[in-house]
């Protein structure tokens, strides 16, 4: 009896499921915190994401995948050394994770940090998707903000990096102008997002004019990049790389840097 039960083992352990970390998707959400954003507009931002990550059609679309199941990672960002991770990578594979996930993001708030370095977000963001113990079928990252780079090197060489990882780099640029002045303000940031930052197959930019437009632009935002469908409309497509000045950011901050606001 006991040969017998121990050959019958032996033939169904294979048959057993291994436990990974496969998900369909490794989403990284870069959350631009610089001083530029006023308190008003950071509690906006971070209750925005909370939302839309406990919204059911975002859920729906987390648990249609083909694992059903995804990692998730939520970052604030600033300057080159002002990177801050509030909730850590999290395997999502039901609404209870989705709705936790999203409780610790409103749970925290923190004050606005100096400088905004986009390529330092970007270069963070390359370094914790592969140092992670997660395998996505997908890796996508999220990045917000309300300014161009201007700190911590050449943007569009952390862009190049993070496609040349496999990465694909989506934008959000915040145009609502209602926390930043004017000599700080970039009139076509979406421009400079679709040619500077953004990359990968699929890559695109969703503006956001409004702070009342935030919190669906999110929902919207996190079910394509889930779901994995190409949004064809915002898709960088009219601007060549050499056509932009993507060193924008950092001649505005030299030339006002006795300010040192962004």
């Amino acid at each position: 009896m006991r040969c017998l039960l121990i050959l019958f083992l032996t033939l169904w352990a294979p048959m057993v499921p291994a436990q990974t970390n496969e998900v369909d998707l490794e989403l990284l959400l870069l959350v631009d915190v610089s001083r530029s954003m006023s308190p008003r507009e950071l509690e906006i931002q971070r209750r925005g994401y909370a939302e839309a990550l406990s919204d059911p059609e975002v859920i729906d679309a987390i648990l249609n995948g083909l694992t059903g199941r995804i990692a998730l990672s939520y970052v604030e960002w600033a300057g080159a050394d002002s990177i801050r991770p509030v909730v850590d990578w999290t395997i999502i594979d039901s609404a209870a994770d989705a709705r936790a996930f999203a409780g610790a993001i409103d749970a925290t708030f923190r004050n606005s940090m100096r400088r905004t370095s986009i390529s330092g977000a970007l270069g963070y963001g390359i370094n914790t998707l592969n140092e992670n113990d997660i395998d996505g079928l997908r890796r996508v990252i999220d990045i917000s903000g309300d300014g161009p780079n201007n700190h911590g090197g050449d943007v569009r060489i952390a862009r190049d990096r993070a496609v040349a990882a496999g990465i694909v780099v989506n934008g959000l640029p915040l145009m609502t102008r209602d926390g930043i002045g004017t000599r700080w303000h970039l009139e076509n940031l979406d421009d400079y997002y679709r040619a500077c930052v953004i990359g990968g197959p699929g890559a695109f930019v969703l503006p956001v004019l409004s702070w009342v437009e935030f919190a669906p632009a999110i929902k919207r935002k996190l079910i394509l990049e889930i779901a994995g469908d190409t949004p064809r409309l915002w898709q960088a497509q009219a601007i060549l790389p050499d056509a932009y000045d993507c060193l924008i950011g950092e001649k505005i901050w030299r030339r006002n840097r006795v300010y040192e606001l962004p």
